[in-house]
């Protein structure tokens, strides 16, 4: 029990310190982060639900006023604003993409990863971002979506790097990642 508080804790922090890598905020006002990274990985290693809770963690801590977001933003507003689609993805993001590597228990762990990222990391959260955004900027769906095409290189370049980092985990210390231990406990 106490060793899932200590991993849940550490990757809610892994999120918030990659918020101190400078943003870039587009027109529209939702910011390029590596946050995103912190999320994919949240699922991969940890797995589905201390994954999720690392996530819902980090948003309460938001919620209440600490600036973890990128660029030192915090408050409850932020859950009402532009960027608030994306935010309440986040827990579902890194449920699916641990769920994904929970089961999903052959073939290659980075190629497990990567799939598990994409689907989880990218597709879930922009579906959640970009409701979120047709709403607070009065768009529709699509018009939404396509201002979504500046973030796909960047979320590429996270699941590459999140598949890896698994892979190497993995590799160096398997118990380490919890995603695929085969009885994993609450």
């Amino acid at each position: 029990m106490e060793k899932n508080i200590a991993y849940i804790a550490l990757f809610a922090a892994l999120v918030a310190a990659l918020g101190l890598i400078p943003k870039i905020t587009l027109g529209f006002g939702v910011p390029i982060t590596a946050q995103g990274l912190g999320i994919m990985l949240c699922g991969t290693i940890l797995g589905a639900k201390r994954g999720a809770l690392a996530v819902l963690l980090l948003l309460l801590l938001v919620a209440i006023g600490l600036p973890l977001l990128a660029g030192g933003r915090g408050g409850l507003g932020l859950f009402f604003g532009v960027t608030g689609g994306f935010l309440i993805g986040w827990p579902i993001s890194a449920y699916v993409t641990g769920l994904i590597v929970e089961k999903w228990r052959t073939g290659s762990i980075v190629l497990v990863s990567a799939i598990a990222s994409v689907i989880g990391g990218i597709f879930v959260v922009y579906l959640f971002g970009i409701v979120g955004m047709a709403i607070v900027l009065e768009k529709t769906f699509f018009e939404a979506a396509a201002l979504m095409v500046a973030f796909i290189p960047g979320d590429i370049i996270k699941v590459i790097i999140a598949a890896f980092l698994t892979g190497a985990i993995a590799k160096a210390r398997p118990a380490s990642l919890l995603s695929r231990q085969v009885k994993a406990t609450s």
